[in-house]
């Protein structure tokens, strides 16, 4: 069974740092997949924020997290985790961490293979 398990939510004000961390297992080899952070506000679509290719060497960010967010990863440890510093009242969202086999189709949340559960993030003004 696979289990994606996001941490590190919570409340901070504005200016703030987070790191969200997505622990992965079950899978057969976690370094056959590209991962993705993704966010969900409430009445908003669920959005791509980061991802990054199977061995580490590609990370994208939406321009909107660009030089604030940084998403990495450990193969040896199956985990995957999102630095989110100065962090923004717009940028409150439940956060998701998923994992896709297709490293071409990482910005697209329907193509991913499995899912965390979500892991809540309040910023403050």
């Amino acid at each position: 069974q696979v289990q994606l398990v996001e941490s590190g939510g919570g409340l901070v004000q504005a200016g703030g740092s987070l790191r969200l961390s997505c622990t992965a297992s079950g899978l057969t080899l976690f370094s056959n997949y590209a991962m993705g952070w993704f966010r969900q506000a409430p009445g908003k679509e669920r959005e791509f924020v980061a991802g990054i290719s199977f061995s580490g060497g590609t990370t994208y960010y939406i321009d909107s997290v660009k030089g604030r967010f940084t998403i990495s990863r450990d193969n040896a440890k199956s985990t995957g985790d999102l630095q989110m510093n100065s962090l923004k009242p717009e940028d409150t969202a439940v956060y998701y961490c998923g994992v896709v086999l297709a490293h071409t189709s990482m910005r697209y949340s329907q193509k991913y293979d499995y899912w965390g559960q979500g892991t809540q993030v309040t910023v403050s003004s």
